[in-house]
């Protein structure tokens, strides 16, 4: 066999030597590429971290939110909390009470009607009655007197025992008051008790005018007739004879066109 050249083995012996040089820094490679594996899951945490700042809303922003929230709100009406119920109606029914019909209704409503008016008869009735219990002494020389007054009208009354004439001033009931309701008004206290033609009425009138006269004339008549008889006060008192009436004109102020009217006010 014949030898090779030592040129030759030694070229052979570089030439086995260079691949074992190359294979050297790949199983170099090898090592460092084992840190990479580890430091991959390192990246995991990354990905979860926030937001950049930039895509993040600033803090004024957060604010100017805010305000338009509350101003909502505030502009929102308040609704008051509805009572659980509240719109339902009660349905109570009397005891006794039965639902009638129209024909019913009307019936009942005019029944009531007749007694308020048969009520109001009766009534009227009662005050127009003489009273059954007057006890006035008639002698031949009897005489009463009382004064009657209202507004500024005064009566001097003398009643005595006659036919039921009145004398007032030198003349005539009718003649001194052509109205009948007056005349009406000035016999009432002589009907109530029942002597209005036993006994005369003679008077003497000054000051006010014919319908405060009437109403003077009047009570004149009825305190006249306490003095006959005593027993009839609370019969004429409840009836309003004796009650004078205090309404007066009330009288004129100095600086004023009437008792409160003023005059026209002018600024200038």
């Amino acid at each position: 066999m014949t030898e090779r050249p030592e040129d030759e083995q030694r070229d052979e012996e570089q030439a086995g030597e260079q691949p074992a040089a190359e294979t050297e820094p790949t199983a170099a490679e090898e090592p460092a590429a084992e840190p990479v594996a580890e430091e991959a899951p390192a990246a995991e945490p990354a990905a979860e971290q926030p937001t950049p700042a930039a895509e993040q809303p600033t803090p004024a922003a957060q604010v100017e939110e805010s305000d338009e929230d509350e101003e909502e709100l505030d502009l929102a009406p308040r609704v008051k909390p509805e009572i659980p119920g509240a719109d339902l109606i009660p349905d109570i029914v009397p005891e006794g009470d039965q639902f009638l019909d129209a024909e019913a209704q009307a019936a009942a409503e005019a029944e009531a009607e007749a007694l308020a008016a048969r009520e109001r008869a009766e009534a009227d009735e009662q005050e127009t009655r003489p009273i059954a219990d007057a006890a006035i002494d008639l002698a031949a020389g009897a005489r009463y007197t009382a004064t009657g007054k209202r507004k500024t009208a005064v009566a001097r009354v003398i009643i005595k025992p006659g036919t039921g004439s009145y004398v007032i001033n030198g003349k005539t009931l009718e003649a001194f008051f052509p109205r009948e309701t007056l005349q009406r008004v000035i016999r009432q206290p002589l009907e109530t008790v029942g002597y209005e033609s036993r006994m005369d009425v003679v008077a003497r009138m000054h000051g006010g005018g014919v319908s405060a006269q009437a109403g003077a004339l009047r009570h004149g008549i009825s305190r006249a007739l306490i003095v006959a008889d005593p027993n009839l006060r609370g019969e004429l008192k409840r009836r309003g004879f004796l009650t004078r009436d205090p309404r007066v004109k009330e009288r004129k102020k100095a600086g004023l066109k009437k008792a409160r009217k003023r005059p026209q006010f002018s600024k200038r």
